[in-house]
């Protein structure tokens, strides 16, 4: 963070609150003693557990000072609010208005996560940068990373997640982004929403906040474009771009051949052809490519620098992290971990990224497919219709795991190899019972799932790089 995030003045001016000691400064913010680090100022929410009850841990552990609603709960430098959680907004709300830099929105279905990341790589290559951390991207994440934010900051880019209507509009009228991206529209949350119409309208609202003259970034290639068009029309954007395969597009992904290690291929950013080279695995990751630099241009980079720092990311755990570990009875296995959630389209997505990555000898493709959640009625049905896509993968046995996931092991009968699991322990048993040397093991699901425990089982058997 530097020296001086927050003075106490600043601070108390930003969250509208009062001093009991003004003579610190805090370097940093944080809602967890976990975590926390010496010249923070804690941050005492009331979430699952009351912040206030570590207020006074906060302290004896190096906090500046503690934001708090009770100040009887400390003895130290306190900032005294109404409402910590309002007051941790205000404060986030006075970071933005004394910071002249670019702030870029991303929001979608899937992706979000992944661009977010790839976005703040690029800032960082191009100079002072700020990001959400992780995915700190609902009330208290938005609002938190806002507050981090350095007033020197030249670019930032905020995650924005949503499981109901008017939530996105709420975290876009904090950060008032020059650059607002939508990735892509898929049936995520549709239980809470109801139809895929008010999933592309609840996304869209990431337009409805945009500052004066923003940037619209709209991905070209989905069902829904015109829809996300029509709200990017009445809001304050002066510009729009559009990115993916579509012949149209501003952004132009032109051709993308996908190999076991990442990708190479070529895009064409508003007539100017360039080289597109990337290290991970699946053939959306060339449409996302395509978004980050859309957005990382209407941020003022240059797209070759952009370019360069997209062939040098890495995949993280949960988001195509491979691996290879070594089973009993000598068998080497090579694991890619998509477990950090799922829908359908992520699904599919990473699915492709199992077809292009070939077992060793005589091994075989296995996908450990989690159960999706928050998809409402239509739930069934769109299991089964995985059936098609694990096919096209050229998987030889399929672990489906949890209740949600019985649809889609019904559909593959009689198709593909496939046992049910009720759950990820029951799935990780089955897992090294079945697996064999050189077999490629895909591993994606809902988090609630709990694939991702058999993902980090296998890491610990004995990983090493693949």
């Amino acid at each position: 963070m530097g020296n001086g995030l927050w003075t106490a003045r600043e601070a108390a001016n930003a969250a509208g609150g009062r001093l009991t000691d003004g003579g610190w400064t805090a370097t940093g913010v944080s809602i967890d003693t976990r975590t926390l680090q010496p010249g923070d100022l804690f941050v005492a929410l009331t979430d699952q557990r009351d912040g206030h009850d570590f207020a006074q841990d906060a302290l004896n552990k190096g906090a500046a000072a503690v934001m708090v609603s009770r100040a009887e709960c400390a003895s130290g430098p306190r900032l005294v609010v109404d409402d910590v959680l309002k007051g941790l907004r205000a404060l986030g709300e006075g970071a933005r208005q004394r910071c002249d830099g670019v702030r870029v929105g991303v929001t979608g279905s899937v992706g979000k996560t992944g661009v977010k990341e790839a976005l703040a790589a690029i800032f960082r290559a191009a100079g002072r940068a700020h990001w959400s951390e992780k995915s700190y991207n609902n009330h208290w994440g938005v609002p938190l990373t806002l507050s981090r934010m350095p007033a020197d900051t030249e670019r930032a880019v905020f995650e924005m997640g949503m499981n109901h209507a008017g939530e996105i509009e709420d975290l876009v009228s904090m950060v008032r982004p020059h650059v607002g991206l939508i990735t892509k529209i898929a049936p995520a949350h549709l239980e809470n929403l109801g139809s895929m119409e008010a999933i592309a309208d609840a996304k869209a609202e990431i337009f409805s906040g945009l500052a004066d003259d923003a940037v619209a970034v709209v991905p070209a290639d989905d069902e829904f474009a015109p829809r996300l068009m029509d709200a990017v029309a009445v809001s304050r954007a002066a510009f729009l771009i559009d990115f993916g395969w579509n012949p149209k597009a501003a952004v132009r992904v032109l051709s993308y051949d996908e190999g076991p290690e990442g990708g190479i291929g070529q895009i064409d950013l508003m007539g100017r052809k360039m080289d597109l080279r990337l290290r991970l695995s699946g053939m959306h990751q060339a449409v996302n490519a395509a978004g980050s630099l859309a957005a990382a241009f209407a941020a003022g980079v240059d797209p070759e620098l952009a370019l360069d720092t997209l062939s040098r990311l890495e995949p993280v755990a949960g988001r195509g992290a491979r691996f290879e570990t070594r089973l009993s009875g000598e068998r080497r296995v090579t694991v890619i971990d998509e477990s950090y959630n799922a829908n359908p389209a992520s699904m599919a997505a990473a699915l492709t990224g199992l077809k292009a990555r070939a077992p060793k000898g005589s091994g075989k493709r296995i996908a450990v497919l989690g159960e999706m959640l928050e998809l409402g009625p239509d739930s069934p049905a769109l299991h089964a219709s995985l059936a098609g896509p694990v096919q096209d993968a050229g998987a030889d046995l399929v672990i489906a795991v949890g209740k949600g996931a019985k649809a889609l092991a019904e559909a593959l009968e009689g198709r593909v190899e496939t046992v049910w699991a009720a759950d990820a322990a029951r799935a990780g048993e089955l897992l090294l019972k079945k697996a064999g040397d050189g077999d490629v093991v895909l591993i994606k699901g809902s988090n609630a799932s709990g694939v991702h425990k058999v993902a980090a089982s296998l890491k610990n058997a004995d990983a090493s790089a693949a």
